[in-house]
């Protein structure tokens, strides 16, 4: 059986080489690329592709997690996130989103070939160096934030005060105070300061 595969990424050149180098798969076919994840949303309705390549930094629009989200579940293609990014939050956000597997650009094309080939089957499939800090995650469990309390870290780690952060969002303050009151609960804090510190030790900032 043939696996076809849809191609996301912003960069040409990448979408250009991942082609040339599928190409010499006998069992895979390349069926469409999309620089952006509203074109992988509308080019996988087209094409119907068995997995997606996806990298999650894709430019302005809407990134790859989101994408990976909208397309997981249901009749839709297995998504293997194909990235230079293994940060704890970027791995977590993407497997919660639905993808079927996380691998490093950095990988040989023996692993690329093997990880496509499992996410086709619906196994699992992640970089050694992925697995390792799945595991680490495990072993010692990170604060479980929203993504909307990940969204008020992030503008906080960037300095802004709760009112740019309620425009930021277009949410109230005061339901930024109510998620800042969540966030310091969980992460056992009590300043803004100590809670981008913490989040930042502990990796859950991109």
């Amino acid at each position: 059986m043939t696996i076809r595969l849809l191609l996301c990424d912003d960069h040409a050149v990448v979408r250009a080489g991942l082609r040339a180098l599928l190409s010499s798969a006998e069992d895979m076919e390349v069926v469409g690329e999309a620089g952006s994840g509203e074109e992988a949303l509308a080019m996988s309705a087209a094409v119907r592709p068995d997995v997606v390549l996806m990298d999650l930094q894709l430019g302005g629009g809407m990134d790859g997690v989101t994408a990976t989200r909208r397309l997981s579940g249901g009749d839709g293609p297995r998504v293997l996130v194909l990235t230079m990014f293994d940060t704890d939050a970027d791995i977590t956000r993407a497997i919660e989103a639905g993808a079927t597997g996380y691998l490093l650009k950095a990988e040989p094309p023996e692993e690329l070939f093997a990880a496509i080939r499992s996410a086709a089957s619906g196994r699992t499939a992640l970089s050694a160096p992925v697995a390792s800090r799945v595991l680490a995650q495990l072993r010692s469990p990170r604060p479980a934030l929203s993504e909307r309390e990940r969204d008020i870290l992030r503008q906080l780690a960037g300095g802004l005060g709760n009112r740019d952060i309620a425009r930021a969002l277009f949410i109230s303050e005061a339901t930024v105070k109510t998620h800042l009151g969540r966030i310091y609960a969980k992460l056992g804090v009590e300043t803004r300061a100590a809670a981008v510190a913490v989040a930042t030790e502990q990796r859950l900032l991109p």
